[in-house]
């Protein structure tokens, strides 16, 4: 099968990643982690979140970062803006990329937002409409696509339809979330044959989590139908809020591993990358949760002379 000559990976570990710590990361290592992203050669790095500091303290200082950020040309820094607010917080931050995020079932909706699936894309709308007055991308996110912590299976013509209203509505590409990590590789490509029939591949994305330890078989599977653009986490930043203990986002290094071995496009350097993994675990005092960056540490560590 035909796989894509090149992916875009988007790097979610400053924001999605560094959102469920526990302790405060200062600015400064936050700002760093970043541009030592861009530095490694990722083309879009999810910075902060503008949403308000009662509910995700973590991201208080989300102004601050996008300020103090060294910005490459040719990269994008998305922010999560959950509300009007956020928007016009992200866009006098200087923004030219926001994301919006809702869920594939009503329960986890009711549940992490307090609304309704109609009532989160209702929200949603003015967030939109600025933002193509104002000439800002819009990513949009869906959650629980392949499980859900209260409901279960998730009917893929459910993710279909909330899919092809964040596409109608104006974003551009839409991010889909193995949230809770239960996927697998034959669910993945089920649902991106439903969803395609409504939104493009083209235009979607793969958001896999290891809880399972199936995120890389999933975005193989992604990847035979086509879908080229994928999330992932420096060090594999970011836990699994509704599966204790387990893993959460897939870790970029694993990611970049896979698709430098299927000769694949990426952009992306791995001793970069690494670098950066290291340089923010090691300020979280634990070792990186990725599997290849911790096969590598031990073969060859990067204080090692080339």
């Amino acid at each position: 099968m035909k796989l894509p000559r090149a992916v875009r990976l988007v790097e979610v570990g400053p924001r999605d990643g560094l959102q469920n710590e526990k302790a405060m990361v200062p600015t400064d290592v936050k700002v760093a982690l970043i541009d030592m992203l861009s530095d490694a050669g990722m083309p879009a790095i999810e910075a902060t979140s503008f949403v308000s500091p009662k509910w995700v303290p973590q991201m208080a200082d989300a102004a601050d970062v996008m300020a103090r950020i060294r910005r490459k040309p040719g990269v994008r820094y998305p922010v999560l803006t959950p509300n009007m607010k956020g928007f016009e917080d992200a866009r006098a931050a200087g923004a030219d990329e926001v994301a919006v995020f809702v869920a594939a079932t009503e329960a986890f909706s009711k549940r992490n937002i307090n609304c309704s699936i109609d009532e989160s894309l209702a929200r949603a709308a003015p967030i939109f409409e600025a933002a193509r007055a104002t000439n800002i991308r819009v990513r949009g996110y869906i959650s629980v696509v392949l499980g859900c912590p209260y409901e279960g299976d998730v009917d893929p013509s459910q993710v279909a339809r909330v899919a092809a209203r964040l596409h109608a509505m104006g974003a551009y590409e839409v991010s889909l979330g193995d949230t809770i990590g239960t996927g697998t590789a034959g669910k993945t490509q089920a649902l991106l044959r439903c969803v395609a029939e409504h939104v493009p591949i083209a235009a979607l994305a793969g958001h896999f989590h290891d809880t399972y330890g199936q995120a890389l078989a999933n975005l193989y599977a992604a990847l035979e139908l086509g879908v080229a653009t994928f999330d992932c986490s420096v060090a594999g930043l970011g836990g699994c809020p509704y599966a204790k203990g387990a893993t959460g986002n897939v870790a970029s290094e694993d990611v970049l591993y896979l698709l430098d071995g299927l000769g694949i496009e990426t952009g992306v350097d791995m001793t970069k990358l690494r670098r950066a993994g290291r340089y923010i675990s090691d300020h979280l005092q634990r070792a990186p949760v990725s599997r290849v960056a911790r096969a590598l540490d031990a073969r060859k560590p990067l204080d090692a002379p080339a």
